[in-house]
């Protein structure tokens, strides 16, 4: 090669297509369309594979202030759920040019430790979900360009929100359990603070206000199958007449419902219909199959990513929440009528 051992530069490449430097970066930057001429740019791209030109990535990002790195703040990764919005996430940001940093709050929710000694010199920006943005501030990732998933749009400390479409998911449920004629309904919710689960449980409640006769009884338990049967069960026999069905915040919360229905001997759907929220790999392996929503996870991730990256180069992200629908199994039936 013309150059010896050392390493082909921009300048190299601009004598060998002839032109400008300023040119060579136009085009190797993928910034050249309506600047210089499309046989120009393939004159450098080819002059550029001629000589086995590298762009210098690290000095590129020095100049540009950028390091090209994502930090993903989500809860600790114990459901298959926030691994799929990594999955979406990470496969926009490949595309881009971006590395993702995941960061799970070890306890799931709350502050946890940061991992850099100063974030923003580490990131380019941060996605996080609403259920472990008390780790936003540990980590001071507010002060960086945020966007939240998740999250309320109308009070988020982001600059953009990417919300699933939760409020028709329930909207859906209510629905299909009070077409099929119940009116006693238990909602198992989730004991976390959280904008996510705030609006199941304030769409149940108007949901049913529509319906004559409706009831609904509350209980609250953490996302543990354990504490989900202890909370079911106590609810089930508590006073007053009994819920024929069951709105869980999580499908993880229902598989609690099915083990206390099992110790109470109610059988499902016969005496109690449970759905769920999410369809995890869980819903199919419960018996009977559990009748649930649908939340496309990578899609959520893949969403978020684009709205970030968006915000990144200064543009509006796309608006409108990821639309969810309603699979229906073997867990939902019409109730008896005694």
């Amino acid at each position: 090669m013309a150059h010896g051992s050392t390493r082909p530069t921009s300048r190299d490449v601009a004598q060998t297509a002839g032109v400008s430097q300023a040119a060579v970066s136009l085009v190797l930057g993928d910034k050249w369309r309506g600047r210089v001429s499309e046989t120009t740019a393939e004159r450098v791209r080819e002059a550029a594979r001629t000589l086995g030109y590298r762009p210098n990535l690290a000095a590129r990002n020095l100049r540009l202030g950028r390091t090209r790195t994502i930090l993903l703040v989500v809860p600790a990764l114990t459901t298959e759920f926030f691994a799929g919005v990594y999955t979406g996430a990470a496969r926009i940001a490949a595309h881009h040019g971006f590395g993702v940093v995941l960061y799970p709050s070890p306890e799931g929710i709350g502050p946890a430790r940061s991992p850099f000694a100063s974030a923003q010199a580490a990131l380019d920006g941060v996605l996080a979900s609403s259920m472990a943005a008390d780790a936003l501030t540990a980590i001071r990732g507010d002060q960086l360009p945020l966007v939240m998933l998740d999250s309320d749009p109308h009070g988020s400390l982001g600059a953009a929100t990417v919300n699933l479409d939760i409020a028709d998911g329930v909207r859906q449920l209510t629905d299909h359990l009070t077409g099929l004629g119940h009116r006693h309904l238990l909602h198992l919710a989730a004991d976390i603070a959280s904008w996510t689960f705030e609006v199941r449980a304030r769409e149940l409640t108007t949901r049913l206000a529509t319906v004559p006769g409706a009831t609904v009884r509350t209980a609250r338990a953490p996302i543990a199958i354990d504490a989900a049967r202890d909370a079911a069960e106590a609810a089930l026999t508590a006073p007053g007449p009994r819920p024929t069905a069951v709105i869980c915040d999580d499908d993880k919360l229902a598989a609690g419902v099915y083990k206390a229905a099992r110790r109470l001997g109610l059988a499902i759907p016969d005496d109690l219909s449970v759905t769920g929220l999410d369809d995890l790999a869980l819903a199919t392996a419960l018996d009977p199959e559990l009748t649930t929503v649908r939340l496309d996870a990578e899609l959520f991730g893949e969403r978020g990513m684009q709205a970030l990256l968006a915000v990144l180069d200064g543009r509006e992200p796309h608006g409108g929440d990821i639309p969810v629908h309603l699979v229906v199994r073997g867990s939902t039936a019409p109730p008896h009528t005694s």
